[in-house]
């Protein structure tokens, strides 16, 4: 059974930053295509969504995995769902961005 796949409010934030961040650098073409492709590797979770590193030292249930060797993503996998919580891009330090 394919799970749904979600973004909360800060993830999608993160893409949007993201987003800005590249156009300004590189064009918008350029940030888009990026950000399409992170978005198209979040929603392959809906078949296979217990990948990445388990990291309940930072919160319970959390994993992250990495993308194109520049971003983390930071997520969970329920019952039906995998809901991504933050998307890190290029040395954010993870450990402090996720601790509650």
């Amino acid at each position: 059974m394919a799970h749904k796949v979600l973004f909360t409010p800060e993830a999608r934030d993160d893409l949007r930053d993201l987003y800005l961040f590249i156009a300004e650098r590189a064009g918008g073409d350029r940030a888009l295509a990026y950000v399409e492709r992170i978005e198209a590797y979040c929603r392959e979770f809906a078949e296979f969504p217990d990948r990445g590193r388990q990291r309940d030292d930072l919160f319970p249930g959390l994993r992250v995995v990495g993308f194109e060797r520049r971003v983390t993503l930071a997520f969970l996998v329920g019952t039906d769902t995998v809901t991504f919580l933050r998307i890190f891009y290029g040395g954010r330090n993870v450990e402090t961005l996720m601790s509650f």
